[in-house]
């Protein structure tokens, strides 16, 4: 039976943009080498050994059931794959990504390929600094001192700066810290699809927008001038009445919201459908409510062309939905991205989902989830 090890980490970067490197090396090294345990601060340094950019450092604990030498492997395949070539001559140089290994339980391992604890690592304030962080008492086989006793010890006087961005030990840990995710789109997008997979692959609380239950929907299909003004406001009432309960409600058993609308919808639609009398009474109530309810962390508009948005909404055959034009989507369309216009750019993603199909392929799934990662990790 194999038997779960702890490993200890060093991670770097001083070219490309760093702490998205280094997050995406952790996730990598959740994905391959073993579970992230624990991640240390983040930490800036000189460059050591050679003139470079600043360094970005940290250090990581993983259970892993690889062996040493396996681990090794594992590791620099991921620094080749984020651009690293590692250089033969042994000399020091600017790199995407540096990984190593600092100790591999309490083993000695001195071969030609690997040498286990780091042979450096009491001379070097960068790598002492982030494990004093996650592993302060752990004691170095062959100097017999724990990590606060080697860090005291150092004689590197290298400046050495922690940075308030903070990396996670997983995706899910990230999207976690999103707390409120709103999935929007035009009809047909895919939002409800796409909000549902979030919530079943990240524990999150899913919030669903209610419009099937709309008694006025399908006479509003029929005959757009007489039922919009009550089809818009009875849509108002229930999204401010389900949105705040919805949204204030705490889940303790969730770690975060995802919902497939923002009850800012509600304006776009009635500019689109109502008389500018209509618009004008409707838009004080509106903004009387949005001034109350919690807004995302991040707003994701998924874009698809009007064309497939009448094809998905022929193929999900909602009889009401069918006689759809195609100038009330492009207006709808054109709504939502003048909102955007309005929205905090470090809070909205637009993700163009025309060639996508993320309810059968799950390539495309995981391409709209990166998406989403790396502008979270970019903006928050």
């Amino acid at each position: 039976m194999r038997v779960y090890k702890t490993a200890y980490l060093s991670i770097g970067s001083n070219l490309g943009v760093r702490e998205i490197l280094l997050q995406k090396a952790i996730f990598e090294i959740g994905n391959i080498a073993g579970d992230v345990r624990q991640v240390s601060s983040i930490y800036e340094t000189p460059s050591w050994g050679f003139n470079g950019e600043d360094f970005l450092n940290a250090c990581v604990e993983i259970q892993t059931l690889l062996s040493p030498e396996d681990l090794l492997y594992k590791l620099l395949s991921i620094e080749k794959s984020f651009g690293r070539e590692r250089n033969e001559t042994g000399n020091y140089q600017s790199r995407t990504l540096d990984l190593d290994i600092i100790y591999y339980e309490n083993e000695i391992i001195n071969t030609d390929s690997l040498t286990i604890p780091h042979p450096k690592l009491q001379d070097r304030k960068f790598i002492l600094k982030p494990l004093a962080d996650i592993s302060p008492q752990f004691y170095h086989p062959i100097l017999n001192k724990d990590t606060r006793n080697l860090l005291q010890e150092c004689k590197d006087k290298s400046d050495i700066t922690k940075q308030v961005k903070k990396l996670y030990k997983s995706r899910y840990m990230l999207f976690a810290s999103l707390e409120y995710v709103a999935i929007e789109g035009n009809i047909g997008a895919g939002k409800t699809t796409l909000a549902s997979k979030i919530s079943e692959d990240f524990n999150a609380k899913l919030i669903l927008e209610r419009f099937a239950e709309n008694p006025f929907l399908p006479n509003f299909y029929e005959d757009q001038a007489r039922y919009a003004f009550p089809l818009e406001m009875s849509f108002l009432a229930d999204r401010y009445q389900q949105f705040t309960e919805d949204t204030n409600q705490l889940d303790l058993f969730k770690s975060f919201m995802v919902s497939d609308y923002d009850i800012y919808k509600s304006l776009i639609f009635a500019k689109v459908t109502l008389q500018q009398n209509e618009f004008e009474l409707y838009r004080k109530v509106f903004n009387f409510m949005y001034k109350e309810v919690k807004k995302p962390k991040i707003y994701v508009y998924l874009y698809q062309t009007t064309e497939r948005l009448l094809q998905q909404i022929k193929q999900r055959g909602r009889d009401y939905e069918q006689n759809i034009e195609l100038t009330y989507l492009e207006k709808i369309n054109r709504g939502y991205f003048d909102f955007l216009k309005t929205y905090p750019k470090q809070n909205q993603l637009i993700i163009d989902v025309s060639e996508l199909d993320f309810v059968r392929h799950i390539n495309d799934y995981e391409a709209v989830l990166t998406k989403i990662e790396d502008f979270a990790l970019a903006n928050l």
